[in-house]
């Protein structure tokens, strides 16, 4: 992998489709995937405290998440990586900052309504993470985790009454991030992974040949 990407981010709001965008770039291009979600879930101390904050539709606070993902990047200092749903804040950049030179950040933009939609049909296992779409990605038996038969949950976060006020957050805490990212960053719209997917992997291709 050329040295140009080897620290990269991945930026959207929650159900704009990044952790689908960060597993076709990892495989196309050699980046390891790291999720602040399953690192999160992984980290059972921090992991009970986080499900308290997302359960309220809350963001998770910037001194439990950068204290997990400090961690988990200090063990992969000398490997390409690949962030999916960090940083999420300005004092989440700050702290990335400080201990590494990102290359390219990516932003996905997602018409609110097509967000709202993918998260209202959004059902999850919760023990693994694993995300079901009930429109376009569905379990073979309804409610039901394909690989372990556990029933799915709905995110408390997820629940239309939630979503709308998740978003504005997001928006209101994205904002300095991108701001402070201009530099590196790109910017993709539309209302399809698949259909951006395209124009993601041509600046990524462009970006290798150049080094």
């Amino acid at each position: 992998m050329a040295s140009k990407l080897l620290r990269a981010v991945v930026l959207g709001p929650p159900g704009s489709g990044k952790g689908t965008m960060c597993e076709k770039i990892a495989r196309s291009f050699g980046l390891q995937h790291l999720s602040s979600g399953q690192f999160l879930r992984e980290s059972l101390e921090v992991g009970v405290l986080a499900k308290q904050y997302l359960e309220r539709g809350l963001l998770v606070p910037d001194h439990v998440i950068t204290r997990v993902m400090m961690s988990e990047l200090e063990k992969r200092r000398e490997q390409p990586w690949l962030l999916d749903g960090f940083p999420r804040t300005l004092g989440q950049a700050e702290a990335l900052d400080r201990i590494c030179e990102l290359d390219l950040v990516i932003s996905l933009n997602i018409p609110f309504e097509t967000l709202k939609d993918r998260l209202s049909a959004r059902w999850v296992h919760p023990a693994s993470g694993r995300v079901y779409n009930m429109d376009f990605n569905p379990p073979h038996v309804q409610g039901i985790d394909d690989l372990t038969g556990e029933p799915l949950v709905q995110r408390e976060d997820d629940k239309p009454e939630a979503v709308a006020a998740r978003l504005r957050k997001y928006k209101d805490a994205a904002k300095p991030v991108i701001e402070l990212y201009k530099g590196i960053l790109h910017s993709f719209s539309g209302t399809e992974t698949n259909k951006i997917w395209p124009y993601v992997y041509t600046l990524l291709s462009t970006l290798k040949s150049q080094t």
